[in-house]
């Protein structure tokens, strides 16, 4: 359970935060990061249990855009 902005409360959900790449002849969605609160990430073994690989730590939603932006540049996303 988590607030989601969408609901307006806390709620059982899935935040994702994505990096949209738009010009003159449409948009397309070219990266995605799933939120995951830092009651998941403090806990291994919830991870473990979803799946979720050993590297993933603790993100703010600003720090995983920050870290789109960066993989968009380095790719040569103009």
């Amino acid at each position: 359970r988590q607030y989601t902005g969408s609901a307006g409360k806390i709620t059982n959900c899935q935040i994702g935060v994505f990096a949209t790449y738009v010009s003159a002849r449409g948009h397309a969605f070219i990266d995605r990061a799933l939120y995951l609160p830092k009651d998941w990430t403090s806990n291994r073994e919830r991870l473990q249990q979803a799946h979720v690989p050993d590297d993933v730590v603790f993100a703010t939603k600003p720090a995983l855009a920050s870290m789109m932006i960066e993989r968009s540049i380095e790719a040569g996303v103009p």
